[in-house]
């Protein structure tokens, strides 16, 4: 390790300071920001905020997909990722980071192809995490696991 001396002490010198941690579900609350919509589509982003006293790194992508049942049980296919950058955000405290969110809705798909069930919202992993978050979001979501009504992006700053 690298000390800088300074009289008869030494302390770390800023070229091996400890890198910034990736962040986890300690540090971010998750949330849905509605947006615009279009014929058939919704348009939002999953919004990752730090609620820590310490600065942390977001990079790449999360998982995302609708939950229903009142207990967390997946409905239908995980989201699909859109290709995007993955940009390496340092998060001070307070800031936040944000995924873009296309849901396509399950009105046209044929009743019993789609099979219709109501989701309760979204479940949504950090990168890297293996818990999720849950995020309140009703809609209606396909039971048919080959019908992806969900893209994300990877996060980056609004």
């Amino acid at each position: 390790m690298g000390l800088l001396v300074t009289g008869l002490a030494s302390v770390p010198s800023a070229a091996h300071a400890a890198p910034t941690p990736e962040c986890t579900n300690a540090a971010l609350v998750a949330s849905y920001r509605g947006g615009d919509a279009a014929t058939s589509h919704r348009y939002g982003r999953i919004v990752l905020r730090n609620t820590s006293d310490r600065a942390c790194v977001v990079q790449g992508y999360g998982g995302l997909s609708y939950v229903g049942g009142d207990d967390g049980t997946q409905v239908g296919a995980a989201a699909t990722r859109t290709p995007s950058r993955t940009p390496r955000v340092v998060l001070q405290p307070g800031q936040r980071v944000v995924s873009r969110v296309v849901e396509t809705l399950a009105a046209p798909y044929p009743r019993h192809t789609c099979r219709p069930a109501h989701v309760d919202g979204f479940r949504v992993y950090l990168p890297d995490e293996t818990r999720a978050q849950f995020v309140r979001h009703p809609t209606t979501g396909c039971r048919n696991p080959r019908i992806h009504l969900l893209e994300h992006a990877a996060y980056r700053r609004p």
